[in-house]
Parts: C-alpha cells; sequence; structure tokens
C-alpha cells in the first residue's frame, strides 16, 4: 500500500514538472517568434534605408562624374563643411489636427511603435524616388506638438481610444527611436500652431537641413508660416504631409511636393453633433457627465476621494484601472498649475533611490528639494528629498 502511494506521489510529481518544461517550453517558443518578427521587422527598415543611401551616393556620383569643371567650384563652401557631419531630415507634425489612427490607438505600446515605423518607412521611400542627393549621413526626426488633455478628452468622447491606450500609443511611438518625440503644448488656440511655426522658421533655416515634412491642418492655418518661408526662398526644403481624403490646397498653392499617408492618420477627424470640430485646444467643457466629474472649488485637490492622479494629468500614469487615485475628474488649467506646483513638493522616487529619472524635466515629482541647501529639515534627518544631490546647490540652479 505504500509502494503504490509512493508511486503516485512520484507520478504526480513528474506529470507537474513535465507540465512545467511544456509551459516554459510554449513560453520560450512564443518569445522566440515575437523576436524574430521583430528582427525581421528592423530588417525592412534597415533594408529601405540601405536603398534610399545607395541611391543617394549612386546620383551624386553620376552627377560628379558629368561636370566639367572641377566640383569644388560648383558647391558653396558650405557644403564641403557639412560632407562629414550628419544632415537632417525632419518630420513635424500638428497632433491636433492630424489624429493618429484610431485603429493604431486602441492597440496601444504596438500601435505607436507601428505608426513611427510606417512614418519612417513612407519618408525614405519617398527620399529615394525623389532622388535626394546628401555629402554625409541622414537623421531622421519625428517630433509632434499636441494638447495631450484635450485631444484625450475628444478620443474618448467619441469612443476612439481609451486614455490608457492613448498613453500606451505615445510611449510606444517615442521609444521607437531616440529622435521621435510628443510634445504636450498645453490648452490655448494658438499653442500648436504657434509651436509648429517658430519650428519652421528655425529649423528650415539650419544648413545641416536636408528636408522637412510638415503633417498640419489642411485649412489656412500654415499659409501665413509658409508664405513668409517662400519670401524668403526657403521653400525647396519643405514636403507637404498629407493624410488620405486631404484637397491638398496647401502643396497646389505654393506647388510643393506632397507625400501621401495611408492608414497612418484618420481621413476624417472626429466631429460634433453639431458639425463643427471639437478643438483639443480649448479646456473640455465644464459640466458633469459619463465621463467625467467636478473638482470642489471648497476642498484643496488633495482633500477630494479620491484626489486627482498626478501622474495621468501631468505625464502619465501607466497603472491603469488599479491606480488608486481619480483619472475622472476636469480640470481647469488654473487647477492643473496648482497640481503641477503641489506635485512638485513630494520626491521623485527615483532620484530618492539613486536612480537617475527617466523621464527627466518631464517629471511631475520634485528633482530638488523646494528648501534648498538651507533645508530645516535636512538637518534633522527628516527630509523627504533624500536622494544624492537633492540638495546641493549646482542641482538645484541647474534643475
Amino acid at each position: 500500500m505504500a509502494t503504490s502511494s509512493v508511486a503516485e506521489s512520484n507520478q504526480q510529481l513528474w506529470d507537474e514538472t513535465l507540465g512545467r518544461l511544456l509551459n516554459l517550453s510554449s513560453v520560450t517558443l512564443k518569445r522566440n517568434a515575437e523576436l524574430e518578427n521583430r528582427v525581421a521587422e528592423l530588417e525592412v527598415e534597415l533594408a529601405v534605408w540601405k536603398q534610399a543611401h545607395a541611391t543617394v551616393l549612386e546620383g551624386a556620383d553620376k552627377e560628379a562624374k558629368a561636370l566639367k569643371v572641377p566640383l569644388f567650384r560648383q558647391l558653396p563652401s558650405e557644403h564641403f563643411q557639412l560632407k562629414n557631419h550628419t544632415l537632417l531630415v525632419l518630420c513635424v507634425i500638428d497632433g491636433d489636427a492630424c489624429i493618429f489612427n484610431d485603429a493604431l490607438l486602441r492597440q496601444g505600446h504596438e500601435g505607436g511603435r507601428q505608426a513611427a515605423q510606417q512614418l519612417t518607412k513612407a519618408v525614405a521611400e519617398f527620399l529615394t524616388r525623389e532622388n535626394v542627393h546628401t555629402l554625409g549621413h541622414l537623421s531622421f526626426w519625428i517630433t509632434v506638438y499636441y494638447n495631450r488633455l484635450g485631444l484625450i478628452n475628444v478620443l474618448e468622447r467619441h469612443k476612439l481610444c481609451s486614455p490608457e491606450q492613448f498613453e500606451a500609443f505615445v510611449m510606444g511611438f517615442s521609444q521607437t527611436s531616440p529622435r521621435f518625440s510628443l510634445v504636450d503644448v498645453g490648452y490655448g488656440r494658438d499653442a500648436t500652431f504657434t509651436k509648429i511655426a517658430e519650428y519652421l522658421q528655425t529649423y528650415i533655416r539650419f544648413p545641416q537641413t536636408q528636408r522637412i515634412f510638415l503633417a498640419g491642418s489642411c485649412d489656412n492655418t500654415y499659409v501665413s508660416t509658409i508664405t513668409a518661408l517662400e519670401s524668403d526662398d526657403l521653400l525647396n526644403k519643405l514636403t507637404i504631409l498629407e493624410k488620405t481624403g486631404d484637397d491638398q490646397d496647401l502643396s497646389r498653392r505654393f506647388r510643393l511636393p506632397t507625400l501621401t499617408l495611408e492608414n497612418v492618420f484618420m481621413p476624417q477627424s472626429p466631429r460634433d453633433s453639431n458639425g463643427g470640430l471639437p478643438t483639443p485646444h480649448s479646456p473640455p467643457v465644464l459640466s458633469v457627465s459619463t465621463n467625467g466629474k467636478l473638482i470642489d472649488p471648497t476642498l484643496p485637490l488633495h482633500k477630494h476621494s479620491p484626489p486627482p492622479c498626478n501622474e495621468f494629468y501631468l505625464m502619465s500614469c501607466t497603472k491603469g484601472s488599479t491606480c488608486k487615485y481619480s483619472h475622472e475628474y476636469v480640470l481647469t488649467p488654473e487647477q492643473l498649475a496648482t497640481l503641477a506646483a503641489n506635485a512638485k513638493k513630494a520626491p521623485c522616487n527615483f532620484l530618492k533611490n539613486g536612480i537617475q529619472c527617466p523621464y527627466g524635466e518631464r517629471c511631475c515629482w520634485g528633482h530638488t528639494c523646494p528648501n534648498g541647501p538651507k533645508c530645516f529639515h535636512l538637518s534633522k534627518g527628516k527630509c523627504w528629498f533624500k536622494g544624492e544631490s537633492m540638495h546641493s546647490l549646482s542641482f538645484v540652479q541647474t534643475s
């Protein structure tokens, strides 16, 4: 009887061990397949850029051989100064006017990565078709300016994606490359336009800038800026990025080259029932709805139950439905400013534990003690800002 019990116990142990091995094998195979797919995607991207680079070199070599006078007498001196430098191909996007495809947004992190890859591939193929010739290496940058809270409000109201999916999309997009970034301009009628107009006026004048791709509004928003660039004879560096369905009025008016993108942006921005665009440039209407609730003005923000989540409103919250703070309040710009000021009074957990903060200046938490080097609580060993250099004068001055 005892022998039978031992045998059954051993059999059960072997069955459990075999089950674990099979599960581990399944997980390993799945991870290997994911990595193989990722490598294949990267190889496609690399092949596209190699093709573009080879075309550029071939064209430049043919032109050099065709010249009957020395090349040094044909090109401005600045070209030779740039020969061994990295040249810039820039893409700037009005994220309020060109809203990313909702199918990509709902995929979260993976959708953000796909959007960045599709943009990169489209630009690389365009440069190859246009035979853009350069004397140095190309560095590709994407900058998206948008009103984060306003856009989240629009997307959620029209049930296009959840705030958590949008935040994951932003993370996936920006992590695709250190040269890809999404910049929150906050509320303001012309906040996004002002940033992009200044961006164009500045970077298009850099001799290192080879080409700028602009994805903006299809109305007359950017006409004045492009007109100013035209008067300075700088339009030869500008290309218009258009989504499917745009009328191409801007490119026809200024005779600019156009790159049409399919499935990257929504063909049409979501509209309210009155036919007008829900504008992310303006704060959401302060009315209680199923998607939001108002702050009680008689209570401090931290006295609400639960208080608003600092990371959700000021940065990005990755906790989703498990977060113990609220993501449902509708905050005014003044309340957001108060929330930001209060958050800076609490130390960043990364720096507090001696780890470099991955968010840098975007971090909503305090990187330096508000009381500075002469903090009274520090002398008593009771200050919350315990990280190295969180009280040093040099760190405070450069933060």
